[in-house]
């Protein structure tokens, strides 16, 4: 089967495209879970990259896990507690933790339907977007089993217990103007002009340094689980890096000079 993962570079704007619209973008095999581990690892280490934008080729953003496998007790679902156990640990779980360590912004493009592991796939990237069209369910609970991906932890930190609450225990779909309307997404748009909303908001991120918004990315992340004083601590250490950078210099220069800023990572 080809690669799961299309990869698009624009400057410092990263596109990532699921490319398995036959079967719904399901996240069904040890391969693409790999593709995701790996192309966060090259993100990270190139300091060029300064936004990720993620959607999904086809009808729908994601499907989730493939429910025919789980019937049959195949591929990512086979083996015994024991062992399945361990798939899910050293498989799709490693997709949250790549993403959550991934330093640069991430936008979710959500082109329509993200499904159990789908919403939770789109629960891990920074900010989402959503086309009028688009679905979200967190529908684990309707075939008797429980989020094994984290969305658990994802989902309420967005959306708040009640609304968590609410999605997880009834497994009930809701629409895009309804996940507005919850701090699910950020922006509906028409699905004929989403890729171009998603790809302006990646502009703008794009259009700072990098170091800054790699900092920043990392403070927001620390912020949910630090006190007040640790993360003000952390902030003023950031804060001495990020004021000894060359991008720093010229992004002040820039302002007072009334000029557009030429960042160069550095």
């Amino acid at each position: 089967m080809s690669a799961f993962l299309q990869i698009e570079r624009d400057g410092g704007i990263v596109t990532v495209r699921m490319n398995h619209p036959e079967t719904r973008n399901a996240l069904t095999s040890p391969e693409q879970i790999q593709e995701f581990v790996d192309l966060c690892a090259q993100l990270r280490s190139d300091r060029t990259a300064r936004v990720m934008v993620l959607t999904g080729n086809g009808s729908a953003f994601c499907a989730g896990g493939n429910v025919k496998d789980m019937r049959d007790r195949a591929g990512i679902f086979a083996g015994s507690p024991y062992e399945l156990r361990n798939t899910y640990r050293d498989g799709i779980q490693r997709i949250p933790i790549a993403l959550y360590e991934l330093d640069i912004p991430t936008i979710a493009a959500v082109n329509g339907p993200a499904i159990g592991a789908g919403l939770d796939l789109a629960c891990m990237c920074d900010i989402r977007l959503a086309a009028s069209s688009a679905l979200f369910a967190e529908s684990f609970v309707r075939l008797g089993i429980v989020p094994g991906d984290g969305g658990a932890w994802l989902l309420p930190r967005i959306i708040g217990i009640p609304k968590a609450s609410l999605m997880a225990f009834t497994g009930d779909t809701i629409n895009a103007a309804k996940a507005l309307e919850w701090g699910l997404v950020e922006q509906v748009c028409t699905h004929e002009t989403l890729q171009a909303e998603a790809q302006a908001l990646a502009q703008r991120i794009a259009a700072n340094p990098g170091h800054a918004l790699r900092l920043c990315k990392r403070l927001l992340r620390e912020g949910q689980h630090m006190r007040l004083d640790s993360l003000l601590e952390l902030s003023a250490a950031y804060q001495s890096l990020a004021h000894h950078t060359e991008d720093h210099q010229e992004a002040v220069a820039a302002f007072v000079e009334k000029r557009n800023p030429d960042y160069l990572d550095r």
